[in-house]
Formats: structure tokens, C-alpha cells, sequence
């Protein structure tokens, strides 16, 4: 996954954009404009970008993850070139952020990340069967995905994320709930350590 040149793709139901999605969009797009150049320079990825009631959102990402350091620098160049460019209406807030363990997928390109591993899905209402689908992603193209064996097209997706797996034994200390712990003992001394 590059840097993305082209606006991100509307995922969910499709409806004509009003006024202020229209609006939003071209926000959006000012803001990514803004926020591109700086990105490539700092070595980092556009994974995500939003701009919701006053909020700009700004996730990145490259190979190996992202640390503090790259996401303040982040914070402070974007906000200077939004403050100098001045692309938004009125007020608003930045925040810059890493997309984290479980990812937010929400474009095609976000999809295709996440190809083959386990993801969690919930549909608009108006899809028939489960509105939840957890399972491993199989299968993106253009028009939608397949997960856990089930076909979904984008604009029946409400959310999707990714699932992070918790792998390998519980570090020492006490054992899980459902596990008892071992019983030691030697031949002919009580389990307890106790003799009489």
C-alpha cells in the first residue's frame, strides 16, 4: 500500500451527495492535498483521512508502525500548512493517529490490507441474514468481499474492522480460570506438602 493520490471512496449505502457532503468532500480533499507532500517527505502512509463535526482525522501508517515521534511531527506540520492554507470552515480540531491493532476498513484499499486475516463486519439493516459476520477475509474486488463465505457488496457494509488474534500461553503467574493449576506431588507425601 502507497500513499493514496486519489480521493477515498464512499463506503456504504449509495444516495446522491447533498450540500454538505459535497462540502465535506472537497474538505477532504484540500485537507489530503495539504497533508500528502508532508506525509511522503516524513516516509509515512495516508491510511485514513476524516474530517467529522469539526474533527479532522488523520491516520498513518508505514511498514514496521508508527511511534510517537512520527506522529507528532505529523501533527505539528499538517497543523501549521492547515493553519497557513486555512482549508476549513470555522474551527476545528486535529487529531493524527496510527490505524492501531484493530484497523477501521473502510475503502478497497483497506480491504485489500487486510486480505486474509480475520475480520469483523456489520451490514446496513436492510441486508438479509446476520447483521454481524466475523471470519477470515477471503476474497476483495471492486464491488465488494467475501468473508467467512459470505458475499457482501460495499453498500451493504456498515463497519468492518480487523480482529487482533491474541496468540501463544498466558505468561506465568496464576493460570487462566478454566485451567486448574498442576498438583505436585511426590510418592507417599500428600499433595498439600503437609505430613503427619
Amino acid at each position: 500500500m502507497g500513499i493514496l493520490p486519489t480521493p477515498f471512496p464512499v463506503i456504504g449505502p449509495l444516495r446522491s451527495a447533498t450540500g454538505r457532503e459535497a462540502a465535506v468532500s472537497t474538505t477532504i480533499e484540500r485537507v489530503r492535498d495539504l497533508a500528502l507532500p508532508i506525509l511522503a517527505d516524513l516516509g509515512l502512509e495516508l491510511y485514513d483521512l476524516e474530517y467529522v463535526g469539526g474533527v479532522v482525522r488523520i491516520t498513518i501508517d508505514r511498514p514496521g508502525g508508527v511511534d510517537l515521534g512520527a506522529i507528532s511531527s505529523v501533527t505539528r506540520m499538517v497543523s501549521r500548512e492547515l493553519d497557513h492554507a486555512d482549508p476549513l470552515p470555522g474551527e476545528y480540531t486535529l487529531e493524527v493517529s496510527s490505524p492501531g491493532l484493530e484497523r477501521v476498513l473502510r475503502t478497497p484499499a483497506h480491504y485489500e490490507g487486510a486480505l486474509g486475516t480475520t475480520v469483523s463486519v456489520k451490514t446496513q439493516p436492510f441486508v438479509d441474514g446476520e447483521r454481524r459476520v466475523q471470519g477470515v477475509l477471503e476474497q476483495v474486488d471492486d464491488t465488494g468481499i467475501v468473508v467467512a463465505g459470505r458475499r457482501l457488496e460495499y453498500g451493504d457494509i456498515d463497519k468492518a474492522r480487523t480482529v487482533f488474534e491474541w496468540g501463544g500461553e498466558p505468561k506465568g503467574g496464576r493460570p487462566a480460570k478454566d485451567q486448574a493449576a498442576p498438583q505436585e506431588s511426590t510418592q507417599g507425601q500428600p499433595a498439600n506438602g503437609v505430613s503427619t
